[in-house]
């Protein structure tokens, strides 16, 4: 059993869970597992990252290799470095008080559970070597060609709100789409080391909604704050998740093979079912969709919450460029319309804050009675989150009361017993 990754990397509050000695001795645990030479290292723009980021590097070069600095950059960005290894600092979507690692392979591939027990193994380990340091200039700049080579497209006929979350495509996002010929209006741009996903991004789009109806825009793009997830708004501020989103991508791009997790909406596979695209099912986690996506040699998945995933000419999910070729895919059209192509269940959602993430048989039996009761109009979904201390809820079913009459009886049980 891993102590300390999660499902995306090793995570949690700085100064509690995550520590300046955690950080150094998952460097050099992680570089000695690899056997890397060179390690390159990113950041996104949260305060405690260049205290971090000096731990990372000592615990690198003590395995004798050599950190590659990238500075502050999204974390699609770090996989595609293509070096031994890649590590990006960040807590992605998480509020500013929080900060993890997160790791990629020499193919930019996030790292399976049991190469992460194997890493946990090795945290003990003394130092062995004296490494070096570089700094890898302009390495945002790579990345901005990459995306508009290989995603860019016309949006000149776009007016485009981007929420930035404070994070690491505020110098990046806007620019992109700017040169690629769309009017745009950046908030969220200014991060300063304690505003990252705070009122804004991925995790809050109200404001978002708010510029795009106020300024009469075509659509709202919302990152979050390490770039690897993406949601959007259309022209009437309504939001547009990221399971909509794949499935305007999936009829789009002509996909014949989706990946996306069990959160998904019963509605996108309905109509995953009358195009004749076969739906691969997974944990939630996008490290699973990729698993899911590498072993069926497909292409195209992600998550509602956001991630999205297209590994033609990439490795990883890419909010950019995920956000790149939603637009493209619009042809025109208002995104309100290319979205209505999926159906969309009821559901409701509620997170409850828990000291023990272990579920009592009194819950998991309770789950197996809902999902009985419900049958084929509905479901229950219970899971510990990979990253805070919470048990999520889902109810889903085609009645919107009955699915928040679910969501609510089963979150009073949950506090009740692990609360």
């Amino acid at each position: 059993m891993r102590r300390y990754f999660g499902t995306d990397g090793v995570r949690g509050v700085v100064g509690e869970t995550i520590t300046a000695d955690l950080v150094e001795r998952l460097g050099r645990a992680t570089t000695t597992w690899a056997r890397a030479q060179r390690v390159f290292v990113g950041r996104d723009t949260r305060g405690s990252g260049p205290e971090l980021e000096a731990a990372l590097v000592r615990g690198i070069q003590s395995a004798g290799a050599t950190a590659v600095l990238g500075g502050v950059l999204p974390t699609p960005a770090v996989a595609l470095s293509g070096l031994d290894l890649g590590v990006i600092i960040s807590a992605s979507h998480n509020p500013p008080e929080y900060n993890g690692v997160k790791f990629f392979d020499s193919r930019g591939r996030k790292l399976s559970d049991a190469a992460e027990e194997e890493i946990e193994a090795l945290l003990g380990a003394p130092a062995t070597g004296d490494g070096k340091v570089e700094r890898a200039e302009n390495q945002a700049d790579v990345y901005v060609e990459h995306v508009c080579k290989h995603f860019g497209s016309d949006l000149s006929s776009l007016r485009i709100a981007v929420d930035c979350a404070n994070g690491a495509y505020s110098a990046i996002a806007p620019r992109v789409f700017e040169r690629l010929g769309a009017e745009v209006h950046a908030i969220f741009n200014a991060p300063d080391g304690t505003n990252i996903n705070v009122g804004c991004g991925a995790t809050d789009t109200a404001a978002l909604a708010r510029v795009v109806v106020d300024g009469k825009l075509d659509l709202g793009i919302a990152f979050d704050g390490d770039g690897d997830r993406m949601l959007a708004v259309d022209e009437h501020g309504e939001l547009v998740d990221g399971d909509q989103i794949v499935a305007v991508l999936a009829v789009d791009l002509d996909i014949d093979l989706v990946a996306v997790t069990q959160m998904t909406n019963h509605g996108f596979h309905s109509l995953m079912r009358e195009r004749g695209i076969r739906v691969l099912t997974t944990d939630v986690g996008d490290r699973y969709v990729l698993e899911a996506l590498w072993r069926e040699d497909g292409l195209l998945g992600g998550e509602q919450s956001g991630h999205v995933i297209y590994l033609r000419d990439h490795v990883s999910g890419d909010g950019l460029t995920a956000a790149l070729l939603l637009c493209a895919a619009l042809h025109g059209r208002p995104l309100s319309e290319a979205a209505a192509v999926m159906p969309r269940w009821a559901q409701c959602k509620e997170n409850v804050r828990v000291a023990s993430k272990a579920l009592t048989p009194g819950v998991r039996t309770a789950v197996e009675r809902l999902n009985r009761e419900l049958g084929e109009s509905g479901r229950v979904l219970v899971r510990p989150s990979g990253t805070e201390p919470l048990i999520r809820v889902l109810a889903e079913a085609e009645s919107a009361d009955i699915a928040r009459e679910t969501c609510a009886t089963l979150a009073a049980l949950v506090r009740n017993e692990l609360g």
